[in-house]
């Protein structure tokens, strides 16, 4: 089964560009939702995440990763790629 990786952004957001570099540099497909003045995605995203709104914010296989920093977390301590094979 494929890795399923979400991350909600806004477009111009420069932790959301860095999260999604990361990934990309690390060849993994994912789906991006740009939420940039959305309401009702924001809510949708907050509901998902225990109630965090800043963005991104980050699913593995619907498990919530957290943001920016808790995925270069997660990759500094070589915690990350096992997480996505």
């Amino acid at each position: 089964m494929a890795t399923k990786v979400e991350i909600y952004t806004w477009r111009s957001c420069p932790f959301c560009i860095s999260a999604k570099n990361l990934l990309k540099n690390k060849g993994v497909e994912f789906t991006e939702y740009a939420i940039d003045g959305d309401e009702a995605a924001r809510s949708k995203m907050a509901k998902r995440s225990s109630g965090r709104r800043s963005v991104p914010q980050i699913f593995v296989n619907d498990q919530h990763i957290g943001g920016c920093d808790d995925l270069y977390d997660l990759d500094a301590g070589g915690n990350l790629d096992p997480l996505l094979q």
